[in-house]
């Protein structure tokens, strides 16, 4: 390493954000990156490592402790090129990946890890700045054809890097903008989205077709590609959210969370409201709102709901309150669990765990309050608490916990695949090709519910996959 006594030296530090108080009042990204000289410190803390475990720690195992050399020395560009060649994305693993890597880092054994989330960010951020990002054209063409349905994090990697490889690819989306997840699910607090507008550009740049209003299932048929395409992959994402079948859970009141995100994420867009809406306003202005879940996605409910004007919002959880601090002996180099307390929280929002929901109060058609009671848990079984019954206060419930897998009807349907035990569709890693010869799977459609850079790293392996199957020989990375 370019200081092997930086982490002596230097302590941690990481990009600030702007105060709740101002942040509260619009919808844009709030972080505040650090000034080069500072990202050289932090790059600089990056250790000698015998075995640099943040490796195997990022999915898409990230060359980090090179990219921070290369950052310390100031050798920007060639720092985005070694970047580049694991991720097709980091500007949005930069934003909204939770950094196994950083858990992983040697340093986080004192609980001072590298900024490496940070520094990555800033590395594709000066590339976008120096115009050092362009099209990636192909030497040649090799004449066959591949139909990447979804175009969520797993779609746009995989088509990518099929387009790369020489053949001539078609992303679908049945959505009326390209990004799945990235462009509907996720604020644009958490990530604006002319970061995916301009790799879009890049990709039909590249010889990516981009087809969206177009739901394979619905207004294509699977037959129809399977007869004009070599190859089709499955990368719709898991969308089939978890219920919550108690009595009241059919008010208009109890909504699914991803419904009320796309809808704020639309009118960002420039949407009115038919067209960000089209089943109904969810708004949280004025209301006591409860969130059922308590990971990334309720935790985006509660930003949105403060920025809507909530007159309250309670974030609620069925598993136990993890601990402030991960034993290290037990969990480290792996990803711990512990408390995580995001930006949204912070900005107002009460948090409780241990609670099952009972029965959704309510009267003439709305919703009034949530029946709960408390729980404990005891040798990983699940028991009430006598007497620990109460009451919140709700117009408005949010179901944030999470989702069970892909929706089967029309475009998995019609591929007739085979599905495993937890209903995804089957494929393994090794050449995630499906029951059905020529269609393969990635993502979350084929591991379920997971991080966005999980979805990228499984989209470039399908390349991989794919282009292999088409050739017989394959130079894209594994």
């Amino acid at each position: 390493m370019g200081k092997v006594t930086g982490f002596l030296e230097i302590e941690r530090k990481d990009r600030g954000y702007a105060k709740p108080a101002e942040r509260l009042t619009h919808y844009r990204e709030f972080t505040i990156p650090m000034p080069d000289p500072a990202l050289r410190d932090q790059a600089a803390r990056c250790m000698n490592c015998g075995i640099p475990y943040c490796h195997t720690g990022c999915p898409v195992n990230n060359t980090i402790p090179d990219w921070n050399n290369l950052v310390y020395e100031g050798d920007w560009k060639n720092a985005l090129e070694l970047l580049h060649s694991t991720n097709n994305f980091p500007e949005f693993t930069g934003r909204i990946c939770p950094a196994p890597c950083e858990e992983s880092c040697t340093l986080n054994i004192d609980d001072a890890p590298v900024t490496i989330k940070s520094i990555e960010c800033a590395i594709v951020d000066r590339g976008w700045q120096e115009g050092w990002i362009s099209p990636q054209l192909p030497k040649s063409k090799t004449g066959k054809s591949v139909a990447v349905v979804g175009s969520g994090p797993a779609g746009m990697a995989c088509a990518q890097q099929l387009a790369r490889a020489g053949h001539s690819v078609t992303l679908f989306e049945k959505n009326d903008r390209m990004g799945g997840l990235l462009r509907y699910g996720i604020p644009d607090f958490k990530m604006e989205k002319h970061l995916i507008n301009r790799r879009l550009v890049q990709m039909e740049a590249e010889g990516v077709e981009l087809r969206t209003s177009t739901e394979v299932g619905v207004s294509v048929s699977v037959e129809s590609l399977r007869a004009n395409f070599d190859a089709i992959v499955m990368a719709g994402g898991a969308e089939m959210p978890r219920k919550l079948e108690i009595p009241g859970y059919e008010l208009p009141g109890v909504r699914l969370a991803m419904e009320f995100l796309t809808q704020q994420n639309k009118r960002n867009a420039g949407d009115d409201e038919v067209r960000a809406a089209p089943r109904g306003t969810i708004s949280a202005t004025g209301k006591h709102v409860i969130v059922i879940g308590g990971g990334d996605t309720g935790s985006d409910c509660v930003g949105t709901s403060n920025r809507q004007g909530a007159a309250s919002v309670t974030q609620i959880e069925i598993m136990p309150k993890p601990p402030v601090k991960a034993d290290k002996a037990l969990t480290w180099p792996d990803w711990p669990m512990k408390l995580r307390t995001s930006t949204s929280h912070e900005e107002g929002c009460e948090r409780d765990w241990s609670i099952l929901t009972k029965r959704v109060i309510g009267s003439n058609g709305a919703v009034e309050g949530l029946e709960c009671v408390r729980v404990e848990w005891v040798d990983g079984q699940m028991r009430e608490i006598p007497g620990s019954e109460f009451t919140l206060k709700a117009d408005l419930i949010f179901l944030a916990m999470g989702f069970v897998g892909p929706r089967t009807q029309g475009f998995v349907e019609q591929t007739e695949v085979a599905m495993d035990q937890r209903g995804n569709v089957a494929a393994n890693t090794k050449d995630y090709s499906t029951s059905v010869e020529s269609i393969f799977a990635c993502g979350d459609m084929r591991r379920g519910q997971s991080l966005v850079v999980w979805a990228i790293r499984e989209g470039r392996q399908c390349a991989r996959a794919v282009d292999l199957f088409l050739m017989g020989e394959t130079e894209l990375p594994y």
